[in-house]
Protein backbone atom coordinates (compact mmCIF):
# COMPACT_ATOMS: atom_id res chain seq x y z
CA UNK A 1 0.00 0.00 0.00
CA UNK A 2 2.63 2.49 0.99
CA UNK A 3 5.46 2.94 -1.37
CA UNK A 4 8.95 2.88 0.09
CA UNK A 5 11.04 5.82 -1.11
CA UNK A 6 14.78 5.43 -1.06
CA UNK A 7 17.26 8.29 -0.72
CA UNK A 8 18.43 7.72 -4.30
CA UNK A 9 14.98 8.45 -5.63
CA UNK A 10 14.80 11.77 -3.78
CA UNK A 11 18.07 13.04 -5.26
CA UNK A 12 17.40 15.69 -7.94
CA UNK A 13 18.69 14.98 -11.41
CA UNK A 14 21.00 17.49 -13.14
CA UNK A 15 24.50 18.90 -13.01
CA UNK A 16 26.15 20.31 -9.95
CA UNK A 17 27.68 23.75 -9.88
CA UNK A 18 31.16 22.22 -9.75
CA UNK A 19 30.52 20.15 -12.89
CA UNK A 20 29.29 23.19 -14.79
CA UNK A 21 32.30 25.26 -13.70
CA UNK A 22 34.74 22.53 -14.78
CA UNK A 23 33.16 22.39 -18.24
CA UNK A 24 33.24 26.18 -18.56
CA UNK A 25 36.95 26.26 -17.63
CA UNK A 26 37.69 23.57 -20.23
CA UNK A 27 35.83 25.55 -22.93
CA UNK A 28 37.68 28.75 -21.97
CA UNK A 29 41.06 26.97 -22.19
CA UNK A 30 40.18 25.57 -25.62
CA UNK A 31 39.07 29.01 -26.84
CA UNK A 32 42.32 30.55 -25.58
CA UNK A 33 44.28 28.09 -27.71
CA UNK A 34 42.19 28.41 -30.87
CA UNK A 35 41.36 32.15 -30.96
CA UNK A 36 44.90 33.49 -31.62
CA UNK A 37 45.18 31.24 -34.66
CA UNK A 38 41.72 32.08 -35.98
CA UNK A 39 41.68 35.90 -35.83
CA UNK A 40 44.60 36.57 -38.21
CA UNK A 41 42.85 34.46 -40.84
CA UNK A 42 39.73 36.60 -40.45
CA UNK A 43 41.69 39.66 -41.58
CA UNK A 44 43.08 37.83 -44.61
CA UNK A 45 39.54 36.80 -45.48
CA UNK A 46 38.46 40.44 -45.57
CA UNK A 47 41.39 41.32 -47.82
CA UNK A 48 40.46 38.48 -50.19
CA UNK A 49 36.86 39.69 -50.20
CA UNK A 50 37.97 43.22 -51.07
CA UNK A 51 40.13 41.93 -53.93
CA UNK A 52 37.22 39.85 -55.28
CA UNK A 53 34.83 42.81 -55.08
CA UNK A 54 37.34 45.04 -56.89
CA UNK A 55 37.60 42.46 -59.67
CA UNK A 56 33.80 42.27 -59.99
CA UNK A 57 33.52 46.06 -60.06
CA UNK A 58 36.26 46.05 -62.71
CA UNK A 59 34.17 43.69 -64.85
CA UNK A 60 31.19 46.04 -64.50
CA UNK A 61 33.43 48.97 -65.51
CA UNK A 62 34.59 47.02 -68.57
CA UNK A 63 30.97 46.34 -69.57
CA UNK A 64 30.19 50.05 -69.15
CA UNK A 65 33.14 50.86 -71.42
CA UNK A 66 31.92 48.41 -74.09
CA UNK A 67 28.51 50.09 -74.13
CA UNK A 68 29.47 53.75 -73.74
CA UNK A 69 32.95 53.77 -75.30
CA UNK A 70 34.79 55.05 -72.22
CA UNK A 71 35.20 54.46 -68.50
CA UNK A 72 33.22 56.67 -66.09
CA UNK A 73 34.99 59.84 -65.07
CA UNK A 74 36.08 60.42 -61.47
CA UNK A 75 33.20 62.90 -61.10
CA UNK A 76 30.64 60.38 -62.39
CA UNK A 77 32.09 57.83 -59.94
CA UNK A 78 31.02 54.22 -59.61
CA UNK A 79 27.41 55.31 -59.15
CA UNK A 80 26.91 55.25 -62.94
CA UNK A 81 27.18 51.46 -62.76
CA UNK A 82 23.82 51.46 -60.96
CA UNK A 83 22.06 54.66 -62.08
CA UNK A 84 22.05 56.37 -65.46
CA UNK A 85 22.90 60.06 -65.26
CA UNK A 86 21.78 60.80 -68.85
CA UNK A 87 24.75 59.06 -70.46
CA UNK A 88 24.15 58.17 -74.09
CA UNK A 89 24.34 54.42 -74.90
CA UNK A 90 24.13 53.51 -71.19
CA UNK A 91 22.65 50.01 -71.02
CA UNK A 92 22.79 49.22 -67.31
CA UNK A 93 22.49 48.74 -64.51
CA UNK A 94 25.84 46.99 -64.57
CA UNK A 95 25.55 45.69 -61.01
CA UNK A 96 22.71 43.42 -59.86
CA UNK A 97 22.69 45.00 -56.39
CA UNK A 98 23.61 48.36 -54.90
CA UNK A 99 27.19 49.55 -54.97
CA UNK A 100 29.01 47.67 -52.18
CA UNK A 101 31.30 49.08 -49.53
CA UNK A 102 34.59 47.37 -48.80
CA UNK A 103 34.59 44.67 -46.07
CA UNK A 104 35.49 47.31 -43.44
CA UNK A 105 32.43 49.42 -44.31
CA UNK A 106 34.18 52.15 -46.32
CA UNK A 107 33.34 53.09 -49.92
CA UNK A 108 35.71 52.04 -52.67
CA UNK A 109 37.81 54.81 -54.23
CA UNK A 110 37.72 55.36 -58.00
CA UNK A 111 39.87 57.59 -60.20
CA UNK A 112 39.77 57.91 -63.98
CA UNK A 113 42.24 58.43 -65.47
CA UNK A 114 44.25 56.46 -62.95
CA UNK A 115 47.93 56.57 -62.10
CA UNK A 116 48.31 52.78 -62.47
CA UNK A 117 46.15 52.24 -65.55
CA UNK A 118 43.11 53.60 -67.38
CA UNK A 119 41.37 53.71 -64.00
CA UNK A 120 42.31 53.06 -60.38
CA UNK A 121 39.85 51.25 -58.14
CA UNK A 122 41.02 50.66 -54.58
CA UNK A 123 40.33 50.30 -50.87
CA UNK A 124 42.56 51.75 -48.16
CA UNK A 125 42.01 48.66 -45.97
CA UNK A 126 40.94 48.47 -42.35
CA UNK A 127 42.48 51.81 -41.28
CA UNK A 128 40.90 53.74 -44.21
CA UNK A 129 44.22 55.58 -44.65
CA UNK A 130 46.81 55.37 -47.40
CA UNK A 131 49.58 52.81 -46.87
CA UNK A 132 49.78 50.30 -44.06
CA UNK A 133 50.69 46.69 -43.37
CA UNK A 134 48.60 43.57 -42.78
CA UNK A 135 44.88 44.36 -42.66
CA UNK A 136 45.67 48.06 -43.08
CA UNK A 137 47.34 47.43 -46.46
CA UNK A 138 45.81 49.15 -49.50
CA UNK A 139 44.18 46.86 -52.06
CA UNK A 140 43.98 48.07 -55.66
CA UNK A 141 42.81 46.99 -59.09
CA UNK A 142 46.37 47.17 -60.44
CA UNK A 143 47.64 44.39 -58.16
Amino acid sequence: MFKVIHKRQLKAKGFTLIEILVVMVMIAMLAALVAPRLFPKLGKGKQSTAQAQIELLGQALDQFRLDVGRYPTTQESLNVLVTNTNIEKWDGPYLKKALPNDPWGHPYHYQCPGTHGEYDLFSYGRDAAQGGEGEDKDIGSWE
